[in-house]
């Protein structure tokens, strides 16, 4: 009988690639969500029950416990960018990162690999910085030997990174902006699956900082979305006590609501964690010594972000149709 693997998180942005390439492995996966009912679209990812989603929730032991009963690898993706109701990043983060450790332990699992990020620090004023560095060491604790794996800003066609951005300059003639000169390392989720992959195989050990071919900062990153979707926009960088305003104003919208406006744009600890550069650290590990070429954002962005230009897929027929003379 082939080998399982349980990847909690597993119709997630990240956990739904990692998913498919351990498919492509010929393993048994099992997609660990809130919500299966949801996830069916992962199971054409292998044969007919080679890929299952199954009712899980990392806050709860129980159905944490059943959905590594058997697994061989465990992989975590499970991770939140802004508080909603009872998940909260202490308990998503520290606690559920802690919980799936210490039961994957308990059970015998082989491998265990667990996305973590990159600029994280205990001490950060960012509670999703910190948490995420909680969270790295409570799985130690239980799993010395667990695969961690820190990226930085993650694209791809389901992304919240650029489809976010591509979505705001439908609203106007200017982009609102902080931060700019930030600098992120974009890294391509598949290039990070396949990270992923190489440690459930036993072919990665230890910690990992994984980073695309560019470093490039926040601003650089704005300039290259617009080309590939053919709009200009002025680009307003807004400064860091403006932005604070308007963070501190969605995130008290969402409060009044009670989680029924939830705060997509831009959250305070989402400032605060802008504030830090994400870039891979002189000496560390990264996808070279995964023998992993990571992918450039120009080859991927046109592929999913053509869908925000003037004239959708249309775009580049208009254009060339503007050049015809009478």
């Amino acid at each position: 009988m082939s080998k399982l693997v349980t990847i909690f998180g597993g119709s997630g942005f990240v956990g739904r690639y990692v998913a498919r390439r351990m498919a492509l492995q010929g393993w048994r996966v099992k997609v660990a969500t809130r919500r299966p009912n949801e996830a069916m679209f992962v199971k054409p990812y292998g044969v007919v029950g080679q890929v299952e989603p199954v009712l899980c929730n990392i806050r709860d032991e129980n159905s944490v416990a059943a959905a590594i009963s058997g697994a061989d690898a465990v992989v975590n993706c499970v991770g939140i960018r802004n508080e909603t109701g009872a998940n909260s990043f202490e308990a998503v983060h520290v606690d559920g990162a802690e919980r799936v450790a210490r039961l994957a332990a308990e059970a015998g699992v082989g491998r265990f690999v667990h996305l973590s990020a990159l600029g994280i620090d205990r001490d950060s004023d960012s509670q999703f910085a910190s948490s995420k560095a909680r969270g790295e060491e409570a799985v130690l604790r239980h799993r010395p030997d667990a695969v961690i794996l820190r990226p930085s800003a993650i694209f791809g066609t389901e992304d919240h990174l650029f489809n976010h951005l591509a979505a705001l300059t439908r609203l106007g003639p200017v982009l609102p902006m902080t931060c700019l000169g930030t600098r992120l390392q974009p890294v391509y989720v598949d290039d990070l699956a396949a990270a992923a992959v190489s440690g459930v195989l036993g072919t990665a050990d230890g910690i990992y900082e994984l980073g695309g071919p560019e470093v490039v900062t926040l601003g650089e990153m704005v300039d290259q979305m617009l080309e590939v979707i053919h709009r200009k926009r002025v680009v307003m960088n807004m400064p860091r006590f403006m932005a604070w305003f308007v963070a501190f104003g969605l995130d008290m919208t969402q409060k009044m609501s009670f989680g029924l406006i939830t705060n997509a744009i831009l959250t305070r600890d989402q400032l605060r964690g802008l504030a830090t550069d994400h870039v891979v650290s002189e000496g560390a590990k990264g996808f070279g010594d995964l023998g992993i070429a990571p992918v450039a954002m120009g080859t991927v962005l046109p592929d999913y972000l053509w869908r925000f230009r003037p004239s959708g897929q249309y775009d580049a027929i208009k254009q060339s149709a503007g050049n015809l003379r009478p």
